[in-house]
């Protein structure tokens, strides 16, 4: 890991977090329906909540019933419809993870991502390369405070949800290798575009419990989130 990612917390807020309030113009609650109405239909039934709550909403049902890999498959099937496997098979054949690719995919994220996870800026990371050298290019996404992590509140959609399946959807259907590492202290997100995702035991965000003071269904006994590991 490059100096970028910051050590996860193991024990969450202390307190609830204030929630922030988001105002969402037109162009995200365009991008939440187009979600919301890709996930209704890959999870067979739809919601009675609109907007974002809608698009949480979607996201528990999915967890219900379905252990961690279920959950991550069957949104690896919701990213997939939303691009073209021609387009995939282009993009990952004609471009290679080069440090301007890296940076351009960057820069998307913090344009087309933010209706989901909130203020994010482009900064400068680190990034291991082949030869054992380190290479710092602008190819990193700082999230302030992630949407998602705030509204859910739970560990097990982070990783299962949406840290899992966009790393896997990036690295192997784009050929654009990512990492992702959300910080359950303070609900930010450090992404790296061109950094191979490590296996998820050897992070922290698997030995990471319920967090107790935000999350109604945490269990405040196991030491780390039952629904990563089931």
């Amino acid at each position: 890991m490059g100096s970028s990612q910051p050590k996860t917390a193991l024990s969450g807020p202390t307190a609830p977090l204030e929630p922030t309030v988001y105002v969402d113009g037109l162009v995200d609650r365009a991008f939440i329906w187009l979600f919301s109405r890709k996930m209704a239909k890959a999870l067979g039934q739809g919601t009675a909540q609109t907007g974002y709550d809608g698009f949480v909403d979607l996201s528990q049902q999915i967890m219900k019933g379905r252990n961690a890999q279920q959950q991550q498959a069957l949104v690896a099937v919701v990213l997939q419809s939303l691009v073209p496997r021609q387009v995939l098979w282009l993009i990952r054949t004609l471009f290679s993870p080069t440090r301007l690719v890296c940076e351009l995919n960057a820069w998307f994220a913090t344009q087309l991502f933010e209706w989901l996870v909130g203020p994010c800026q482009v900064k400068a990371v680190e990034v291991p390369q082949p030869d054992g050298g380190v290479r710092t290019q602008n190819s990193g996404v700082h999230i302030q405070k992630c949407r998602y992590l705030e509204q859910s509140r739970c560990v097990g959609m982070c990783v299962n949800m949406c840290k899992l399946p966009t790393q896997a959807f990036f690295t192997e259907k784009f050929g654009i290798p990512l990492t992702m590492t959300p910080n359950f202290e303070d609900f930010s997100c450090e992404m790296v575009f061109g950094q191979p995702p490590p296996p998820l035991e050897t992070e922290d965000a698997y030995h990471q419990p319920c967090l107790v003071n935000q999350c109604d269904l945490a269990n405040p006994h196991p030491p780390a989130c039952p629904k990563v590991r089931c």
